[in-house]
């Protein structure tokens, strides 16, 4: 869809405000206040830009919430927080004054429960880990280079369960007790390779973290900005308001996406019509509702597609392993050879995915965590 399906009226009637303010006698004063109209209007205009392309590439057949629309999805992110900074850089004489402080505040402290949503999806990707393992075992039992028995049956067997299993029930395979973050790795003394001892930059995620109330937590409050605060802030209010909503849509990607603690969707997320980027991001929003409605996709433990394809895959491979009897018939060694190769394609699509997907997000956190720190210093 072409991004001037998707032109709002952003600051139409903020323009307005802000042109009230300039006194038309002060040509410094008017060329300043236009500078910065444009400046923020062009930070709107990006945003917009960048979730009409991500909605576009959405509709592609099995693009939405694949690993590299997520991937796509964070690089957008990490563009417009970019952008966000350099803004609040260019006036940070403002703040420090009201009411920008108050909403500068807000964002920062907003952005501190992102950090957890980050570490929470670090170990859903850990679990994901954990499931290659076991496909691995399926892959290594029934290689087409050798003849399966029954006992290559049953390791395929015991391993498709476990894998079964885990997918499942996400609340006991959590792994956020293991209290890992995205912090510097120490030696272990251990004498088996560890995942390592990493020093926390955000709270640790406890056995009772719950994702669905960490969402509800980023999105509670999170308003259109008031008429005056809008005014007194000389429109840096709406950057911050943009930046809030684009951080709780995207956490809430996430959350939908991976394996975490209580995961939970419902979450109260509107944007109003006047922006540029509201229409792509509610659609998207939408899109992703609608995905979670699925007959076969309500109870599982992520919407990620590379999770549907392995719970497909899987699942017919245990079929099929139920269904045979020896002697194996040519045509079911066919068909065990057949569904080998789609779990090897699935397994190598996670194999290669998943390194470069993590390290985006540790480089959103430690993007929000160096915005968040500057901000604090430029406050001393």
């Amino acid at each position: 869809m072409p991004a001037t399906d998707f032109q709002g009226t952003f600051g139409r009637s903020f323009l307005s405000f802000r042109r009230d303010q300039v006194d038309s006698n002060t040509p410094a004063a008017g060329s300043s206040g236009h500078s910065m109209e444009a400046e923020l209007d062009s930070f709107q205009r990006q945003v917009a830009e960048k979730f009409t392309d991500l909605n576009a590439s959405g509709d592609g057949d099995g693009e939405l919430l694949s690993l590299e629309w997520i991937g796509k999805l964070l690089d957008s992110f990490l563009c417009c927080q970019e952008e966000f900074r350099a803004i609040v850089f260019n006036h940070r004489s403002q703040i420090s004054t009201s009411p920008m402080n108050r909403l500068i505040s807000d964002y920062f402290e907003r952005s501190i429960k992102a950090l957890d949503v980050c570490n929470a999806i670090r170990d859903g990707i850990e679990q994901i880990r954990q499931w290659q393992k076991l496909s691995d075992i399926v892959i290594s039992a029934l290689d087409s280079r050798r003849t399966v028995g029954e006992g290559q049956l049953r390791r395929a067997k015991k391993a498709l369960v476990d894998l079964a299993i885990g997918m499942l029930d996400e609340k006991e395979t959590s792994l956020a007790h293991r209290n890992r973050s995205f912090g510097r790795v120490k030696d272990s003394h251990s004498h088996h390779r560890s995942m390592g001892h990493f020093r926390s930059l955000s709270w640790s995620v406890s056995r009772s973290w719950s994702a669905s109330k960490q969402l509800q937590a980023l999105a509670s409050n999170l308003n259109t900005p008031r008429q005056n605060d809008v005014v007194a802030s000389n429109g840096l209010a709406f950057p911050v308001y943009t930046m809030a909503s684009v951080l709780l849509f995207v956490m809430w990607v996430l959350v939908a996406a991976f394996p975490c603690q209580d995961r939970g969707l419902q979450v109260n997320f509107f944007v109003p019509r006047q922006f540029q980027w509201a229409a792509p991001v509610m659609s998207l929003h939408d899109k992703i509702v609608e995905e979670s409605k699925r007959r076969d996709r309500k109870n599982c433990c992520g919407l990620l597609k590379e999770i549907g394809r392995i719970e497909k895959s899987s699942r017919v491979m245990n079929e099929l392993i139920d269904s045979i009897h020896f002697p194996m018939s040519e045509e079911k060694e066919i068909e065990v050879k057949q569904r080998v190769e789609e779990l090897v394609e699935v397994h190598e699509a996670l194999k290669n995915g998943l390194d470069p997907f993590e390290r985006k997000v540790r480089e959103v956190f430690h993007r929000i965590v160096r915005s968040r720190t500057e901000n604090l210093d430029s406050l001393c």
